[in-house]
């Protein structure tokens, strides 16, 4: 058996030090791309528990009759930090989703003013069915912010109108701010049958 000079056994060995160092740079490498994907996997988690944890509310008998009225609901709640409002046309419905309730009370106070009308999936959400109405007869009332974004939207306020006892007019238009409603009539059976319609607005 012939035996390794001085020099070739120096040469084994740095062949063997430059094998262990790939080793060990490879196991390296494996050890940091485990810990990035369980930090990766860990923040994951924690995002979905987060998004798990978001307060939600919806919003029924919505009056929702045209691609407008989702594009108004989409802006009225992006005026509200952290809203989402999804709008379902068919359903009637709003999904107002937040990282609180609060918030959510925020968006639903927002689409109310708008002029748009549901009952609260979530007692803890409050409705303001408020109109300014005084359960008086009245000859002409002008209402004021109710939603009427459509040909739609003034098609269901006359037919609603139209079943409100003693109410012989009104000028609703489309995309009008106010407008006005004449007979002889009770106004809260006014914002009554209009609140039932999923709409709302305010008298002036």
């Amino acid at each position: 058996m012939s035996q390794l000079g001085p020099h070739s056994a120096k040469q084994v060995l740095l062949a063997i030090q430059k094998d262990l160092y790939r080793i060990g740079y490879r196991t390296l490498n494996l050890l940091l791309m485990k810990k990035i994907f369980t930090t990766l996997a860990m923040a994951l988690a924690l995002t979905l528990s987060v998004r798990a944890a978001d307060a939600t509310d919806t919003l029924s008998d919505v009056h929702i009759c045209c691609g407008s009225c989702v594009k108004a609901i989409g802006k009225i709640a992006a005026t509200v930090p952290n809203l989402t409002a999804t709008a379902d046309e068919d359903a009637g419905t709003i999904v107002l989703t937040a990282p609180d309730t609060a918030t959510i009370q925020k968006g639903a106070d927002a689409l109310t003013a708008a002029g748009f009308f549901g009952k609260s999936s979530d007692p803890a959400i409050k409705i303001d069915a408020t109109t300014g109405a005084k359960n008086q007869m009245m000859q002409s009332m002008t209402i004021a912010n109710l939603h009427l974004c459509c040909g739609k939207c003034v098609k269901a306020v006359n037919e609603i109108l139209s079943g409100v006892p003693g109410v012989t007019g009104n000028t609703a238009a489309k995309g009008a701010k106010t407008f006005e409603v004449t007979g002889n009539f009770n106004d809260k059976d006014v914002f009554d049958a209009l609140q039932k319609g999923g709409l709302t607005g305010q008298e002036k």
